[in-house]
């Protein structure tokens, strides 16, 4: 075999390496094309490299960027609860003697004044009354009377002394019990005119009137005609409440507990009235702590003029426990909770390339991040679509 046979095989060598080198060099050179989003994913955190991403024109119109800023955010505790109706302004109202319900008058949601009859009950005790109240009226006409002619006998000296002394003396025991026996019916409820209309009348009305102690509104209604009543026998005839003040029942978590005083004021949401916030202030803390759930009940009273609230409605409350701080502040959908659970943010410095940036977040309050740690400020962050620029860097690692 000849010398230039022998070196062409070497010589093909050779060149297939200068053409790959070329193609190398070609490469790294080369330019993304247009339109098209480049990503440089990294292994993150410990060897210091970067994890960034770079947006076409078109892409940066779905993102909005802005100068990360200082903001005040309040130190606030928050605990969920229910709304519950005053203990203070609410009251069972018993029947204060035995006997059957004859007529209930009010019913559940009825709007009562005090003095206003819920119910009446057929009551032997105060048909006793009655009639001892009766029977007292006539003995003192009758000794009224005999008092009347005995003083005529003894002007006339018709009557020995010592028998209009006891004319007198029986006339004045009269008065007495007919006192006593129309105090025993007034206990009842009876008024002055009803009473002198039982003595006119010598007639036994057994009707027995139970006012409501309290305005209010009627909460709870168990009183049917002929159900036989006792007093204190549970359940009562009827429960009635003031709900002009209503509580609000919440569990604070024991940690919390130590940052709320009594007397503070409250910020309550109520499910039912929407995003409308009411007031409030605490009232009680509780002594004692859960052992299941470790949380505290805290009492505060919510003023409801408008009587919207009702007894068992979810609610929440929001308090104040110290200065407002100033930090760092991103909103909300600048930050994103990464797979692993950290939380990210994005920077920029040209408005082109966005480098991703681990923090530390705190506090979240109207629709803003507090930020801990991981971010100067001054820097221009993606505000809003920074999940979108997270989808592209990781979407991009998988398929390198």
């Amino acid at each position: 075999m000849s010398r230039r046979a022998r070196a062409a095989p070497g010589f093909l060598v050779a060149l297939l390496g200068v053409f790959l080198a070329v193609l190398q060099g070609c490469g790294r050179g080369a330019a993304p094309a247009a339109g098209a989003a480049t990503a440089i994913a990294n292994a993150a955190g410990t060897d210091g490299r970067v994890e960034s991403v770079t947006l076409s024109a078109n892409q940066l119109q779905a993102i909005r960027i802005a100068r990360a800023d200082t903001r005040a955010f309040a130190l606030r505790r928050r605990a969920v609860g229910s709304i519950d109706f005053d203990e203070n302004q609410a009251v069972q109202v018993f029947s204060p003697y035995q006997g059957k319900i004859i007529r209930a008058y009010a019913e559940i949601g009825d709007e009562v004044h005090r003095g206003s009859v819920l119910y009446t009950i057929d009551s032997p005790d105060l048909m006793q009354a009655e009639s001892t109240l009766i029977a007292a009226a006539g003995v003192a006409d009758l000794t009224a009377a005999a008092l009347a002619r005995a003083k005529t006998l003894v002007d006339s000296e018709g009557m020995a002394q010592k028998d209009y002394q006891q004319a007198v003396s029986d006339q004045m025991a009269a008065e007495g019990a007919l006192k006593a026996a129309r105090e025993a019916v007034r206990v009842f409820g009876k008024s002055e005119q009803q009473i002198d209309a039982i003595i006119a009348h010598r007639a036994i009305d057994p009707a027995l009137e139970v006012p409501s102690p309290v305005s209010g509104r009627v909460t709870a209604r168990c009183a049917q005609s002929g159900l036989l009543v006792q007093p204190g026998a549970i359940p009562a005839p009827y429960s009635v409440a003031d709900v002009s003040t209503m509580w609000l029942l919440a569990d604070v978590a024991e940690s919390d507990v130590n940052a709320l005083r009594v007397g503070q004021g409250v910020t309550v949401k109520v499910m039912a009235l929407g995003a409308r916030e009411l007031t409030a202030r605490i009232r009680t803390i509780g002594a004692s702590v859960d052992a299941t759930t470790h949380t505290v009940v805290v009492r505060s009273e919510v003023a409801d003029p408008r009587h919207e609230l009702r007894s068992g409605m979810i609610a929440s409350f929001t308090i104040d426990t110290g200065t407002p701080v100033q930090s760092l502040a991103v909103p909300v959908n600048g930050v994103v909770r990464e797979g692993d659970g950290t939380m990210s943010v994005w920077t920029t410095d040209d408005r082109h390339r966005f480098v991703r940036h681990s923090v530390q977040v705190g506090l979240q309050q109207d629709g803003f991040d507090q930020i801990l740690d991981g971010l100067a400020g001054g820097e221009l962050v993606v505000t809003d679509g920074a999940i979108l620029l997270s989808n592209m860097l990781y979407g991009s690692g998988s398929e390198s």
